[in-house]
Formats: C-alpha cells, structure tokens, sequence
C-alpha cells in the first residue's frame, strides 16, 4: 500500500467480495433496529420474522439495520428478492409478517397496500 486511495479500493474490494459469499442469490430481509424502529415494536417484527422463516424453512439472510430517517414509518421491513428492487414496507404489524413473507418472498408479489419505498436494484 502506497496510498491511502489504494487502501480504499482495496477495502471496497473485499466488501464486493464479502457480499458477494454471504448474499449470493438469495433473498434478503432487514428489519430496521433503530431506537424509533425499537419503540415502534421492531423486536416483535424481527422476532416473528425468524420465526415464519424457521416454521417455513426458508433460505433467506435476515438482518438489522439502525434508523434510515422514516421514524414515522416505523417498524420498517425491506425485502430484497435476487435481481429485484429493494422493497420498504412500513407501519409493519405482526400479522402483516406472513402475508408479506407469502406473497412476496415466496410468490414475488409486492404487498402494495404496505410500501413505503423502493429502491432500484443496484442501488445503494
């Protein structure tokens, strides 16, 4: 290392690579854990998350994010389906779980009546 934007490439580099192993091909579910997504009820939503994903078998990375700015929104839950766009539901509810899990994980249909946002695939 000679610079410190080679140092930078490099780490960009091995983020692309880190990624790459941990999420390749497979559907993504994240679940915002900021302090407003925590008051709103976003344990409860992660907690029946894991559990619709564990009775369903399914092979899909759920993960935690802090706040993104939409307080109001919260608990927030996106779904990324591979080669799809980023999908935000917001105002999540217990029940709204499964129906999001079955009709978006599973049959890659978009809960309209839920989405706060969506971002296009690639896009950070």
């Amino acid at each position: 290392m000679k610079s410190l934007e080679e140092l930078k490439q490099l780490r960009e580099s091995l983020q692309k690579d880190m990624l790459a192993r941990n999420s390749a091909g497979k559907a993504r579910i994240v679940i915002g854990m900021g302090t407003c997504g925590i008051a709103a009820g976003a344990r409860e939503i992660l907690q029946a998350v894991l559990q619709e994903v564990k009775t369903r078998g399914l092979d899909v990375i759920v993960s935690q994010t802090g706040c993104i700015g939409m307080c109001e929104k919260e608990p927030l839950l996106d779904v990324q389906l591979p080669g799809k766009d980023r999908i935000t539901y917001g105002n999540v509810k217990k029940e709204d779980v499964s129906r999001i899990i079955v009709e978006h994980l599973i049959n890659g249909n978009i809960v309209e009546d839920l989405v706060v946002a969506r971002l296009e695939e690639g896009g950070e």
